[in-house]
This record gives C-alpha cells, structure tokens and sequence, in this order.
C-alpha cells in the first residue's frame, strides 16, 4: 500500500523531461576528487565515495535504482549512507526509496531504518502535504527523513565538508545545491541545466529572480583556474560537466531574457505579444524552443 501510494505521489509530481528507460545505460564518470558524476535517461546522480560509504545527490527514477546500485558498487563496496535531493522533481527522487533501502544507516537514523535521506523542509512539506497519513515520512517510503529549514547545513563525510545552500524560489522553493569542498565539485541540481532553458516550477514556488540569485550565488561559491576554464567543477541537474564560465553563460542568457521580457511587461504587451517577439529567438539554437520558458518568465515577473 505505500509503495502504491509513493508511486502515485511520483507520478504526480514534475518531471523535466519523459526519458525511455527500456534498454537504458549508466554512464559512470570522474569529475574531481572522489565526486563522480553518474549520467543516463533521466537526471545526473553525483556520487561520492570514501572510507565512510557512498553519498548521493538525486536518485533518478525508480525503475533504474538496481541499475544505479550496479554502478556505485563499481565505485565503492560499502553502502550508501546519505542521499541528498536538490529538489521535489520526480525524475531527481523517484529512486529514493529503493536506493535508500539498499544503503546503510547514517548518523541521523536508527540501525534499520536505511540510508540518511536529507532535503530543504520545503521538499517534505510539499510532498506529505497531498498524501494520507498513512504515507509517514520514514525513509524506506522515500521522503526525507533528515530535513533542514536553515540556509545552510553542513557535515563531514568522506574525509571533507558536505556543505548544502539552500537556494529560496530558484527552480522550486526547495532547491539545494552541494559543495564538496575538499573536491571542489557542486552538485547544483535544477538550478543549472546547461543543455536546456531552465524549468522554473511556479506552483511549487519557484522564480525567474530566485532563479538568478541563486545562479549568482552559485558563481560565488566557484572558482575558475584560468580564464573561467578549470578549477570548481558544477554538475547540472541535466547535461555535461561544467565550470565557472558555463554557469556565466547560463546566468548571463536568464538574466537577458528576464529583462527583454520586463521591458515587454512595462509597455503593456501581452503574453501572446511577448511569445510572438520571440525573445529567446537567439539562444534558441542552442537550449531550445524557449516558448515554455517566455511563458513561465511572463508569468513570474507578473504579466497579466
């Protein structure tokens, strides 16, 4: 009964993109330190490895948890003690439950109860809030059981810093990004999606302005090697590896768009007038169709 109700919640839930899971492939690759980054149809996975276990940030979908168990077992034979979600997006949690369930106790959980699973209170609270109370929040039903209400929270695994930012009404209103600090990797969820226009959930509290704090505060926390080449790696929600000047480009292309829509607003033009300028049309070639996101910009900067 609560896996049904777990699955249901799921599917309720927003999903980026519909992937096709049959035949699907897991792509393991190292990112820096002992952060690796873990690619396929849905969702990027960081993982991270060391004497204490395995930490995970996201877990895609349910379906692939026996597949992505396969790949962190080539990575480390100890089990998972912590997952960390970046947000409430069905294809970053879908596998909580199933992958917690393999894993270890953490800190913060009785011996039984399955890997630590740690998320911004807003994750929880959006996610029991259409469910019976039947659905517990425990974490072998895949909801948070180590949540955080503070801008931060911090631990040590692994022989370096876990740091987690919470970054307000960005993608939701829930979303966390992750600094390995000794690795100098970010795991920035779906703040960042290099490979597309962003997805900025407004029913679940997300903004286009939060959206561009938080990529600014992302930039904060990088730090280039050399001409914005090197140093801080940054794992998308989707997409490739990245580096400070990818997260420029992205935060440079929001910001642009956001105030081509503003100006839009401010002289009266309507949603159709707006989507009919095209003001993405330049950026196009390279996220997109940038529709869905004109819509969602008009809509957050409050265009009637």
């Amino acid at each position: 009964m609560i896996r049904t109700l777990w699955a249901a919640l799921i599917a309720a839930l927003p999903l980026t993109a519909q992937p096709n899971l049959e035949n699907a492939t897991l792509q393991v690759l190292p990112v820096q330190g002992n952060v690796y980054i873990l690619l396929g149809p849905a969702a990027n996975i960081t993982v991270q490895t060391g004497k204490d276990g395995a930490l995970l940030v996201d877990t895609m979908l349910e379906p692939l948890a026996p597949k992505i168990t396969a790949e962190v077992k080539k990575l480390t034979p100890l089990p998972i003690r912590y997952i960390i979600d970046t947000s409430l997006t069905a294809d970053h949690i879908g596998g909580n439950a199933a992958l917690a369930a393999m894993g270890a106790p953490g800190a913060s959980v009785p011996d039984g109860g399955g890997a630590t699973l740690i998320a911004h209170e807003n994750v929880l609270n959006r996610l029991t809030k259409p469910v019976t109370t039947s659905l517990t929040p425990a974490n072998q039903h895949g909801l948070p059981n180590d949540e955080y209400a503070t801008p931060t929270k911090d631990f040590y695994f692994n022989s370096e810093p876990v740091i987690i930012f919470h970054e307000a009404k960005a993608h939701t209103d829930g979303d966390s990004i992750v600094l390995f600090r000794r690795s100098d990797v970010i795991s920035a969820g779906d703040i960042f999606t290099p490979d597309r226009y962003p997805e900025i959930d407004l029913e679940n509290g997300g903004s286009v302005q939060g959206l561009i704090t938080a990529l600014n505060h992302l930039l904060h926390l990088t730090v280039p090697e050399h001409l914005q080449e090197g140093g801080t790696r940054v794992i998308p929600g989707h997409g490739r590896i990245c580096n400070e000047g990818d997260v420029v480009e992205y935060r440079d292309m929001v910001t642009i768009v956001r105030d081509r829509i503003q100006d839009m607003i401010s002289h009266g033009k309507t949603l159709q007038q707006v989507i009919a300028a095209r003001p993405t049309l330049d950026y196009d070639t390279q996220y997109g169709s940038g529709g869905r996101f004109v819509e969602t910009v008009y809509k957050s900067l409050g265009g009637k």
